[in-house]
């Protein structure tokens, strides 16, 4: 399709060969660099999303492409009856940064979702406590997120995600967001763990109080059950850290039993992972309990390889966290901004006074992707090679594209009374 094909002309297309439930695009986007990306008109974005936190590097990085071109060139898809370098070479480099404790291990898979249904089969697997009572129940989240598979859909909170495909997988119990005490009260004798984000990405870029994390490890060791950490979104240097449960104000010194990636590991990529830490994690499931036919293969472990390689090289986890203060202090300073959330180059700002998707379609507009994550809350996760002075421009565009996200809301007002 020519690069100046009219919207209607790919639009019709688009409708015409996918599925509807992809719902509807924005633009068609034909290529990018860095934190760049042009549509088929020739209309320039800064990409403030990345691929949702997906694209680390930003777009066409040289690094990133020259390794996934050589590991195309010399050896692709073998499945898991044999191993690759680039298989072995990453999965010690996350236990190394991970700080796993001796006998972890990683899992691989492809994505998210993947990573936490691999997390939901070790839960199912661990074993009765003292008292003999079975354990049935997973405690998850209200406002949580953790894939759209069906066991990772169960362990999502948005019941409209959930309905039209009940009855999902039994045995999980959501608890309410931020109430430890709840929390506490859920994990017993029949729990097999608690999954949660370090901070709830759908949910809203939320971040939890103080001491809630530390409440699940608690909990969960008192009950002998594991704390999965979904680090899908905040994982990978997203959040000032090599994982947020490493920093001090987020983890407050906590170690999980598991913990799930994917996302910017991939860099673009399919790629996920499912850590056990410890080998009493590493051991819930055994050969042949659990697999996947793409899962780790050379080109998309390669492709994370060099993520991590650039990630640390260019100095860009503590990037993220500078970064991270200096937007979040400067969206603060907009008028209508009442809150802005999360860690690092994950955030979210409220408009309580705006539909959120008439900001993000302002923002595209002026030149801006964005997202609208909740009512009023626009989520911003740019590639972590994202410059100061390209934040620095949005921010100063945001009162023009508020100003406009604004007249939106008059204009549709205008259009229900005219019907009216």
């Amino acid at each position: 399709m020519a690069e100046t094909a009219p919207a209607e002309t790919w639009r019709t297309a688009h409708e015409a060969a996918l599925l509807p439930a992809l719902g509807r695009p924005q633009r068609l986007l034909t290529h990018g660099s860095g934190a760049r990306v042009w549509d088929a008109e020739g209309r320039e974005y800064l990409d403030l999303l990345a691929g949702i936190a997906v694209n680390a590097l930003g777009h066409a990085h040289p690094d990133y492409v020259r390794a996934v071109s050589e590991q195309a060139a010399t050896l692709g898809q073998i499945s898991n009856y044999f191993a690759s370098e680039p298989q072995i070479a990453l999965a010690s480099r996350l236990l190394a940064l991970a700080e796993a404790p001796a006998g972890s291990a990683v899992y691989f898979c492809n994505s998210g979702a993947e990573a936490n249904e691999a997390a939901l089969k070790m839960a199912r697997r661990v074993p009765a406590g003292p008292g003999g009572a079975p354990r049935t129940t997973i405690v998850a989240v209200e406002g949580s997120f953790h894939g759209r598979t069906m066991g990772a859909l169960a362990m999502t909170s948005k019941e409209a995600f959930r309905a039209p495909f009940e009855p999902g997988v039994p045995g999980i119990r959501f608890v309410p967001f931020g109430d430890e005490a709840a929390l506490r009260a859920a994990v017993d004798e029949t729990c097999q763990a608690v999954i949660v984000e370090p901070i709830q990405g759908e949910g809203g870029v939320r971040n939890h109080p103080a001491g809630y994390l530390r409440a699940a490890r608690e909990a969960t060791r008192e009950a002998g059950a594991l704390l999965v950490l979904d680090e899908v979104q905040t994982g990978i240097g997203r959040c000032g850290a090599w994982f947020a449960f490493q920093r001090p104000d987020i983890g407050e010194g906590i170690v999980p039993d598991v913990v799930t990636l994917a996302k910017g590991l991939g860099g673009g990529l399919p790629i996920g992972a499912t850590i056990p830490f410890g080998s009493s994690a590493a051991h819930l499931l055994q050969p042949g309990q659990h697999g996947s036919t793409f899962a780790g293969n050379p080109i998309v472990t390669a492709a994370a390889g060099a993520v991590l390689d650039v990630i640390e090289r260019d100095g860009l986890v503590a990037a993220a966290q500078d970064l991270g203060e200096r937007l979040a202090s400067a969206l603060m300073k907009a008028d209508g901004v009442t809150a802005v959330s999360g860690a690092g180059l994950l955030r979210a700002f409220e408009l309580p006074e705006l539909d959120s998707h008439d900001v993000v379609a302002a923002a595209l507009e002026a030149g801006f992707i964005c997202n609208a994550v909740s009512a009023h809350r626009v989520r911003l996760a740019p590639p972590l090679i994202v410059s100061a002075e390209q934040l620095d421009a949005f921010t100063a565009a945001l009162p023009d594209i508020i100003a406009a996200a604004a007249r939106r809301v008059k204009d549709k007002e205008k259009e229900k009374e005219a019907a009216a």
